[in-house]
């Protein structure tokens, strides 16, 4: 889907058609999570801290994020999807392989498919997606990703190493910022500079990973769009408009808003989450826009998708986190996933009344967060600016 988020709220309110309109927090330190192409013209790009967007773009119109808003129409995209293939493999709200292997009959040429696959989409949601066909998915990937917006281009089986040969090596998978600069030292600049080299010498350079590139590069990509992905993670974070001592005030109000808003998401989603992660950023510059991390993180008994449970797991975690120095960014998550409905009772228990008070709370909570909006009902002054929530593949 092209610029997602921003292409919601354009969708929701026509009057931002033809704007630059960025998604994300507002504050000096909030990070953009989508930009339209209007204010994408001035550089802006997801990530990016919002004051540097400012600059790029000052006559950008800055809107929060409504995630329920964007879960709800991922869904229908969803739909969309599984009608033209069972085997969809998402990758996160707005991206997903789509195996068409065995459709032709069906559905037609692949090139068809596509067109009517960006048709449907276009009149089930009115947003536009843009799609690369090919027979391998990280070429399928890098097309899409080419065609924006708006867009479709396909390769054939025989043309996918001409058509991978002069592409920078950093459209890989796998080849992040540490990875790039170490290749371009070995004088890798292209993806036809690496499937040129030894596989042996790529395993002494970068190790296992080194292979699997040369793979890449060659146009050899093993790897089957898996239909039935799971969900490993849900984390939600923000970063703080100044820099805040480990035992500040402002800091346990925002673990308390995340727990509730994962268990939203849990509970939506018919899950439960056992492991609790707490996540900090250290207010100590590396170079290069790079931050220490620190985590910390707890097992429960039995999983939750209950807010208060979340939010006093990460409390507890940040009490124990030592040392003198200050944070920039808070996050929470949840991980160890099982189904809501798999929970086992022993061969004689019942669900305390506590717990099923605790349940009916939750419901209740949830219904006023659907029709009034998540911050209707919160817990004493808990509030935070949130990152875009994660839902990629952890």
């Amino acid at each position: 889907m092209d610029a997602f988020y921003a292409s919601v709220e354009v969708l929701d309110n026509p009057a931002l058609r033809g704007l630059p309109v960025i998604v994300g927090g507002r504050s000096a330190r909030g990070v953009v999570t989508s930009a339209s192409y209007e204010a994408r013209k001035f550089g802006v790009r997801s990530a990016m801290p919002t004051g540097q967007a400012r600059k790029l773009c000052p006559q950008a119109i800055f809107v929060p994020g409504r995630m329920d808003r964007y879960v709800e129409i991922s869904r229908v995209v969803r739909r969309v999807f599984e009608s033209f293939s069972p085997i969809v493999e998402p990758l996160s709200l707005d991206e997903a392989f789509i195996d068409l292997t065995g459709t032709e009959r069906l559905l037609g040429p692949p090139l068809d498919a596509a067109r009517n696959l960006k048709r449907r989409v276009l009149e089930e949601t009115g947003l536009v997606a843009s799609v690369g066909v090919a027979p391998t998915k990280m070429a399928a990937k890098i097309l899409s990703d080419m065609s924006k917006p708006d867009g479709l281009l396909a390769v054939a089986p025989e043309k996918i190493r001409e058509f991978l040969t002069p592409l920078p090596v950093e459209r890989l998978w796998g080849v992040g910022r540490v990875t790039l600069a170490r290749m371009h030292e070995c004088g890798i600049k292209t993806v036809g500079d690496l499937a040129r080299r030894d596989p042996a010498e790529l395993k002494i350079l970068f190790g296992t990973m080194g292979p699997h590139l040369h793979e890449l590069a060659s146009g050899i990509d093993a790897r089957p769009v898996i239909a039935d992905w799971q969900r490993k993670s849900y984390g939600e974070e923000n970063t703080f408009a100044h820099d805040l001592a480990l035992d500040s005030d402002e800091i346990r109000p925002v673990l308390i808003a995340h727990g509730d808003a994962l268990a939203r998401r849990l509970r939506a989603d018919g899950v439960r989450a056992r492991t609790v992660t707490l996540k900090l950023k250290l207010a100590r510059p590396l170079g290069g826009g790079r931050y220490p991390l620190i985590t910390r993180s707890f097992s429960l008994d039995a999983a939750t998708n209950d807010g208060p449970e979340i939010s006093r797991v990460a409390t507890d975690l940040l009490s124990k986190v030592g040392g003198n120095d200050k944070i920039r960014l808070a996050g929470v998550q949840v991980h160890q996933l099982e189904r809501a409905d798999s929970a086992q009772l022993g061969l004689f228990e019942s669900a305390p009344a506590e717990d099923r008070k605790r349940d009916r709370l939750n419901r209740a909570l949830d219904s006023v967060a659907k029709k009034f909006g998540d911050e209707a009902v919160t817990r004493g002054l808990a509030r935070a600016e949130r990152a875009a929530p994660t839902r990629r593949i952890k």
